[in-house]
């Protein structure tokens, strides 16, 4: 029950109570004087026990007017005025009782048409997939903890979580990363300290958790952390250390090399200047520990591809612009980010039908990416913006311009003012901030709090025509010396049901509500850069349905 209507339900007992204490009339005023008494306020308390003692306590007030009137009704209308306030605390006890366990239940249908293009065989998704996610939390002083583990089953390797890294690439062969259409999994686990200070937003919390940013870019994954927040209404601060040590998946045997040995250390800092309107710094730094396969050695999907450490910066300024409530009728985000460090990068040539390592290549990093948004809210349902971001590439031999995100992100988020969640980048292409530039326009529509949907459109490019981008939707092999790699639009489209009865600390790590229908669909038109003999259109569509217990 949230806190409007707890509001509301003490009022309706208040006003119960009155009632009550006007059937005695005048009289019972009297009574009151005599004895001494006075009305106290009662607090609110979960406790029912609680709920009948001052209930007894407002009846034994109305006892002594029954001594002026010695009248039956009298003690008749006490007596239900009583059961109906017994009865009202009852249900609101009930109804604000903490949730301690749960089921989300998450049924996903899929279809991808050619994420190679047609360069090759396969390329293809359709299927229908059940995710189910049993969660527990418990809560006692300033301790807590939450469990949450899943199961899916499918017609066929779909993606049922956004937030999982499948190894989704059509040209893995390892079967140590090769995802299965039945697996077991847990999502998250750990415990929660909330004594270290005074303040009710701060925590500290160990164990496989849910780390994320705002705008997805800079986290939103789920990893084994060390993690400590402070969120209050001016100052919102957090630091931590992470490292992925396994997938925790029965169908994963072996990390991504990306993960291998990589630690993570985190910090980020926002201030409310003035209200809607913050600024703020965030910090990364990761070390790569792995080694990279010796020269004469065998490469597979498993092998490092490079190593060092890396460091990113970045300043932003934001005015509600991932906020769906934001109270500001101009939304606006900016944001720019530095990348420094050193890698190790992996020589290699193709032998007879296998890849050699042939030695490796140290480079200087010295890169940067911009990210900047608007939006406007026509009126209480209509929004328009658009969007534009930009990660640097090119370089040399000695050093590289090429801009990276830090492996923890998702790039997805609620840019386009509703609660619906979209890839920043393209549905269908999904691209990284890396050698790439990318200008979007979006309209969002909301009706009250049942329906909401997004159009968005993306046209994306190459920084640097000779050198490839990060990872993304599409396997296909991008031709050297074009930049147009091409245009999408996306379309999102959801039904709410029901908003849920969850604690709090188990709430924020949920993207949605407790019951939904939900199309995410992006179709892909390939530029210049993808050549001319691959397909002319690419699809990606999801239809989620979801319901928590």
């Amino acid at each position: 029950m949230n806190r409007d209507a707890r509001m509301q339900q003490n009022r309706s007992l208040k006003n119960v109570a009155d009632e009550c204490m006007d059937a005695g009339g005048r009289a019972k005023q009297e009574a009151r004087a005599e004895t001494g008494k006075t009305r106290q306020k009662w607090p609110r308390k979960r406790s029912l026990q609680a709920a009948n003692e001052r209930f007894e306590a407002a009846f034994n007030a109305v006892l002594p007017t029954q001594v002026v009137f010695q009248r039956p009704v009298n003690r008749i209308v006490s007596q239900l005025c009583l059961s109906a306030s017994l009865l009202a605390a009852s249900a609101a006890w009930a109804a604000d009782a903490p949730k301690n366990f749960g089921l989300d239940v998450k049924i996903t249908a899929q279809s991808e048409d050619d994420r190679d293009l047609g360069t090759r065989e396969g390329g293809d998704v359709n299927g229908i997939g059940l995710d189910l996610r049993p969660w527990v939390y418990g809560e006692r002083g300033d301790w807590s903890a939450f469990a949450m583990g899943q199961a899916v089953t499918a017609t066929d390797t779909i993606e049922t979580d956004p937030l999982q890294d499948d190894g989704e690439d059509s040209s893995q062969r390892s079967d140590a990363r090769q995802p299965d259409k039945n697996y077991l999994a847990m999502r998250e686990f750990w415990v929660d300290y909330a004594g270290l200070t005074a303040y009710p937003g701060e925590h500290l919390r160990v164990g496989r958790q849910r780390l994320r940013s705002n705008e997805g870019t800079w986290w939103d994954t789920n990893i084994e952390s060390v993690n400590w927040r402070f969120d209050t209404t001016l100052l919102q601060a957090t630091v931590g250390v992470a490292e992925r040590f396994s997938d925790y998946r029965t169908d994963l045997d072996d990390l991504a090399p990306e993960d291998e040995d990589r630690q993570h250390f985190f910090a980020g800092l926002d201030y409310q200047w003035t209200p809607g309107h913050r600024i703020g710094a965030k910090l990364h730094h990761s070390r790569d520990d792995g080694h990279l396969a010796n020269q004469g050695e065998r490469v597979d999907e498993l092998s490092k591809r490079y190593t060092g450490d890396l460091t990113w910066f970045g300043l932003h300024a934001d005015g509600g612009f991932f906020e769906r409530n934001s109270r500001n009728r101009l939304n606006y985000w900016a944001q720019l980010t530095w990348l420094q460090g050193d890698t190790d990068q992996l020589q290699q040539q193709v032998v007879g039908n296998e890849r050699i390592a042939t030695g490796s290549r140290s480079q200087d990093v010295d890169a940067w990416a911009m990210d900047l948004g608007l939006r406007y809210s026509l009126d209480d349902n209509w929004k328009i913006g658009a969007a534009y971001a930009r990660g640097s590439g090119g370089g040399d031999e000695g050093k590289s311009r090429q801009f990276m995100q830090t492996g923890l992100h998702s790039n997805r988020a609620n840019f386009t003012g509703v609660e619906s969640r979209l890839h920043r980048y393209g549905e269908a292409f999904r691209g990284e901030l890396s050698n790439l530039q990318v200008a979007s326009a979006f309209s969002s529509w909301q009706m009250g709090e049942d329906y909401d949907a997004s159009v968005v459109y993306h046209r994306f490019w190459r920084v640097d025509g000779d050198q490839d981008v990060g990872d993304s939707g599409i396997t296909a092999p991008l031709v050297a010396g074009e930049k147009d790699i091409g245009q999408e639009v996306d379309l999102v489209l959801t039904r709410y049901f029901k908003q849920g009865l969850l604690p709090a600390s188990v709430a924020e790590q949920l993207d949605d509500r407790s019951a939904l229908v939900r199309l995410r669909a992006g179709v892909f038109l390939p530029g210049d850069a993808y050549g001319s003999g691959t397909d002319s259109v690419m699809h990606r569509a999801f239809v989620d349905f979801i319901w928590r217990f």
